[in-house]
């Protein structure tokens, strides 16, 4: 009998993927990736500056599955989604190619779990109010990712696009939402940066004590949302330390000397396994540095493959040639 692969589309994602799931399976991958349960390799990069983008591969082993992630970035893209992804999911054992599926909503929802979960051990217990700078399709799951850990009063929003702040408010009716400015935004208890920029947009003045930041939108070489001066009178996490160096919010600091390594408090696989705590007072900044893990991708992908299983969802098609598993 030949086996058959999954083929998994966007839609079918939509409907199996709930926030609340990714969230538990992305916080275990965390845990799993801090004691030696999971493998990452490096991310390498396809740089293409002559078209303003790039092509990432991520590679990732979470328990008997293996993964392979080919993403884009494409910030000035006008055709289609700045961010693409296929995923590759694998079984370890035999190496048989078990599902193909979109990764462009997994990387959404994989993205904004990982701020849910970093926000859950780092930001104050009573935080009532998310700051979001940048209202592209990142920080959609962004909101529904910290809406499900805190009860949330305000959600307050900016974007140099007006019509990103109008879809914003349309796609969530049902929640207390403000567009304003950059610094009204970081006035929020919680605040998610999700832009494309290479130059600070939140100040350092804007900061009050006791607030939460998760750092997403820096991810490659050069990038930085956050005043460094943020970063340096900061509990700093990351996702982790490697990639985050090279090209995470904390990679321009790190660089330019405004810190130095020793200043990164823990990765945040750490903080999940109990080793360290996010948070030591009420009054002390904290910063996630999220770049995206191969392991989150991993997680999701499996999440995925067996609800797509389980409910009927999905493609089944012949990708191996049976004479070669005959």
């Amino acid at each position: 009998m030949v086996e058959e692969t999954l083929v998994i589309g966007y839609n079918d994602i939509s409907d199996l993927l709930e926030i609340s799931m990714v969230i538990d399976a992305v916080e275990d991958a965390f845990r799993a990736f801090y004691q030696g349960d999971a493998k990452m390799p490096s991310k390498v990069y396809l740089d293409l500056p002559e078209f303003s983008g790039d092509f990432r591969a991520m590679p990732a082993r979470l328990g008997d599955y293996a993964t392979l992630k080919w993403v884009n970035s494409h910030p000035l893209n006008k055709k289609h989604p700045t961010v693409m992804a296929v995923v590759i999911l694998n079984d370890c054992r035999t190496g048989f190619p078990l599902a193909l599926m979109d990764g462009t909503l997994l990387t959404m929802y994989r993205t904004g779990a990982a701020a849910g979960v970093a926000s859950k051990y780092m930001a104050r217990k009573d935080s009532s109010t998310l700051g979001l700078a940048g209202c592209g399709v990142q920080a959609h799951t962004q909101l529904l990712a910290i809406s499900h850990v805190f009860d949330l009063d305000q959600i307050r929003i900016s974007d140099i696009s007006r019509a990103k702040v109008e879809e914003f408010v349309e796609t969530f009716p049902t929640y207390n939402i403000e567009p304003t400015s950059l610094e009204e935004v970081s006035a929020c208890d919680i605040i998610s940066t999700t832009t494309p920029v290479r130059d600070p947009i939140i100040a350092r003045e804007w900061i009050r004590e006791g607030v939460h930041i998760n750092a997403v939108g820096a991810d490659a070489p050069g990038k930085e949302e956050l005043d460094p001066r943020i970063i340096r009178d900061a509990r700093v996490v990351v996702d982790e330390i490697e990639q985050a160096s090279n090209g995470g919010e904390i990679n321009v600091p790190l660089k330019s000397g405004v810190i130095t390594p020793d200043h990164i408090w823990a990765e945040l696989g750490e903080v999940v396994a109990g080793k360290k705590a996010g948070r030591i007072n009420d009054d002390e900044i904290t910063v996630f540095d999220s770049t995206g893990l191969g392991i989150q991708d991993a997680a999701c992908a499996e999440l995925i493959y067996n609800l797509a299983k389980k409910r009927g969802r999905g493609t089944w098609m012949e990708f191996v040639h049976p004479a070669a598993v005959a």
